[in-house]
Formats: C-alpha cells, structure tokens, sequence
C-alpha cells in the first residue's frame, strides 16, 4: 500500500472515530448525556424585560413620595433636681428644673387635609410636636391617637391648603426582591431617598409587639423612623421603624411596619378612638424541623395549635389541640408572623377561613375573631387577663396583666392578696399582654418553677416564685 493510500485510510479511520464520539458523549440519547447536570438557559434567557433602565428609573417614584414625607419634631420637658441645692438645703429646699428634651424623626402626610403617620417612638412623651414640610413650612402638630404595640402614631395638621399625600398599597402584594424607595429625615437631613429591594417579609424580631415587618435592605439611618417605604410607583407599602445594627447606625438591614397593618390601626384610631384587636383564640407555636421530630409528626409548616382558649372564635369553629394551620383565608401560614401579620389586619366579629391539617387531612373553617380584651390564659393556676385603660390610669403603666382568677391551691391562702394584682414581668421578662405573657409561658413547663413581679392593689413592687 502506498502512502498515498495510508493517509486516505487514516483519514476514513479519524472521521468514523469523531463520529463515534461524537454519538457517545454529546448525542441526546446517548447514556452520557443523559447523565448530564448542567441545565443550558434558552438563548432568549435574560433579554425579556425586568432589568430595563426603564424599571431602574426610580425618579418619578422618588419625586412623588418626597413631598408627602415630613420632618417630626418632638419636644418634650423631664424635671431635674440640682444635687448641689439638695445638698445644702436638703431635699424639700432643692431646687427642681425642667430640661428640655428634642427628638426628631419623619412621617408620612395620608391625607390632602393633614393626617399624617409616623412611629409611636418618635413622639412617645412628647409635650409638643412640630412638623416641617418639605417645602420649609411648619405646624404644630396634634397627636390623634397611638398603638404602642404596633409602634404606629397619628398626627393630625390643620392647613390652608391642601397637602400632597401618599396613597396605601396593598402590602400583602409585595414580592421578596422588588424594588423599593425608603424617604425619610436621617440625622436631620430634608428628604433623603434610597433604594434596595424586598429582603424577607413577616420578619419576626421577637419585640413583643408586631411580628410581621418587611425586611429590606435599603439604608435607614436614626432620623428615618415614621418615614415611608413605597414601591416603585410611589405607593406606600411600609412605615420605617428600626434597623437592625450594633452600632446604631444601618449595616444591612432595615424593617418597616406593613402598609396593611399601618392603614387599619389608623382607622380604628380615627372610628374608635383606640385600636380595635381581633384574635383568633388559639395559642402554639410555628413548626420547623426539630419540632415537628419532638411532637412525632411529619408536617414541617404551618402554625401548631397547643391550647384552645375558652369561648373563643376557634373554640367555637371545633379546632383543637393538634391541628396544624397552613391558611387564612388565601394567605400561606409558615410562620407565627405570617398568621400575627395577617390576623393584625383584621378586627372583632370579622370572619376569616382557617384551612388546617388535622389526622393529615386538610379541613377548613369559618371563624369569627372575638375581641382581644376577652383573650385570657391560664397557667399553674393562675388566670390572667389583659389590663383595661383604668388601669393604666390607676397604675400609671402601659403593659402587663390582670390576674383575673386563681386556681391553684397553694395560692390559695394568698388570694384576696393576689387576685386583681398586675403582673409586669415574668423571669424578668416585661410582659405587654396576655399574648406576650401566653408566649414566654409556652415556652415553660408545668413542673418548672417561675418568678413573678407585679404591682399589689396600692402599686408595691412584690415579687412571687410559683
């Protein structure tokens, strides 16, 4: 054989063998490939709209929403004694001051004809409140009415004319990565605007009050509380309340109280006078993995019901211990927030449909949520209830609970003493609400003892281990 005839054949030989591996590695059918991990995205992936600069063009958005956002002003007075006229004169001959005390913060004009929302902390004992628009203009400022609980307070300005105002969006709607604007007053600055995005929603802090913040990391500085968080069409979604930061300054993460939340505590506040809370009646805790394996059952999310309250709107609808909520009318329940955040939107004698799990099937019912004034719990004996305004009054507090009645025959002895006391910490704990004290008590058992402080019927501190 040639040479000529060699490199013919080598050349037939090369082509078969291309082929051959060809077929082998990277045909579709062949067993390599369908042993392939790696997922190619279409040639389109990426080229259809969401990241246009028209979607990160956030002026118009910024240019609506700066208008509607004031500076808060709060000046408040705290009485001082001079320790060197205590000295020479003894108490009653000291000389008593008042120190004036300023604080600021930001809030968000809701109406044409001057309501305007801001945080419960940025004018909590405030003798006076001043508002300055953006435009330079001041007021003084009326405080309408607050839920401490919720941290959400509203302010009432009377104008010649009529204010630019941010429009309520529906807060439920918003979507974990979209695009939002925080406006507010950081360290006495007019009108700062920044952006970020949708981190996490029904965050739970553990605060002992809301349970449900939207997460977002779009910088919020002390000056910035009360202002608001819109979307990308202006539209408020959230009230900004707190960062979360060692230094006091933002680091990453900032929350805001929920536009739904927001708008129904100013309602009630402008109907009622006060906040009008619903509860569904049942007590538990949120499932995850360890949980679920310590309770020996297989669902690793929804809301665990432990205990049924008496003559409640659940009590009333049959749930039970054991039952497992995983929806409130069309919201997924996953966590304690989830269902908190959610029932926070609602008030007494709504209704709302409960899909649960019970014996793994998914049932659902409709319940009437009783008013929160009526929710009490019990434990080792000792049933308490929620504190009414008189007893704010009386007591000069704003949390803790009754003790409404006791059960427990080593108390007994003690109980013309105990009955109608008010209980404002448990293991050093501050309790708000039976709901505060029902979250700390679940976590103890029966046989487990605690210490108990409160205020006796005369406002003595005492203190009882039980």
């Amino acid at each position: 054989m040639n040479n000529n005839s060699k490199l013919v054949l080598v050349a037939l030989l090369s082509g078969v063998t291309t082929l051959a591996g060809y077929k082998v590695f990277l045909d579709d059918n062949s067993i390599f490939a369908k042993k392939s991990i790696v997922t190619q995205a279409p040639a389109q992936f990426g080229r259809t709209v969401g990241l246009g600069t028209e979607v990160l063009d956030f002026t118009a958005a910024a240019d609506k929403t700066i208008h509607t956002v004031v500076h808060v002003k709060n000046v408040s007075f705290r009485t001082v004694s001079n320790p060197l006229m205590d000295f020479f004169y003894g108490f009653q001959g000291g000389q008593m001051q008042q120190q004036e005390q300023v604080g600021t913060g930001s809030g968000v004009i809701i109406s044409e004809d001057g309501y305007i929302v801001t945080n419960n902390h940025v004018v909590k004992d405030a003798s006076e409140i001043e508002i300055t628009l953006n435009n330079k203009k001041t007021f003084k400022a009326k405080l309408v009415g607050t839920d401490s609980k919720m941290d959400i307070a509203l302010l009432k300005i009377d104008s010649n004319e009529k204010l630019p105002y941010s429009v309520f969006a529906d807060s439920d709607a918003v979507k974990i990565g979209e695009w939002v604007l925080a406006v507010g007053n950081p360290y006495n600055l007019t009108s700062t605007v920044t952006a970020g995005i949708v981190s996490a929603k029904a965050r739970n802090l553990d605060t002992n009050g809301i349970q449900s913040f939207i997460q977002t990391d779009a910088a919020v500085n002390p000056g910035n509380s009360g202002g608001a968080l819109v979307n990308t069409r202006g539209e408020l979604i959230g009230i900004n309340t707190m960062i979360s930061s060692q230094t006091g300054s933002y680091i990453g993460y900032s929350f805001a109280v929920p536009s739904n939340i927001t708008r129904k505590i100013i309602e009630d506040i402008m109907e009622f006078g006060n906040v009008q809370r619903g509860i569904l009646g049942v007590e538990g805790g949120e499932l995850n993995g360890n949980a679920s394996k310590d309770l020996g059952i297989s669902e690793t999310e929804g809301f665990y019901i432990k205990k049924v309250n008496k003559n409640s709107g659940a009590e009333k609808a049959g749930l039970t211990k054991g039952d497992i909520i995983k929806k409130i009318d069309n919201q997924t329940v996953s966590t304690y927030a989830e269902l908190s955040g959610y029932i926070n939107t609602k008030r007494p004698n709504d209704k709302v449909v409960v899909t649960f799990v019970r014996d793994g099937k998914t049932i659902t019912a409709s319940v009437v949520l009783t008013k929160n004034e009526l929710f009490n719990t019990e434990f080792k004996g000792i049933e308490m209830e929620n504190i009414d305004a008189s007893d704010k009054k009386k007591f000069r507090i704003d949390s803790g609970v009754k003790i409404k009645e006791i059960t427990n025959e080593n108390l007994k002895p003690y109980y013309e003493e105990l009955k109608g006391n008010i209980i404002i910490s448990i293991d050093n704990v501050p309790v708000n609400d039976v709901e505060s004290a029902s979250r700390i008590l679940n976590k103890k058992d029966e046989n487990q003892s605690i210490s108990i402080e409160m205020l006796n019927k005369i406002g003595q501190r005492i203190r009882i281990i039980i």
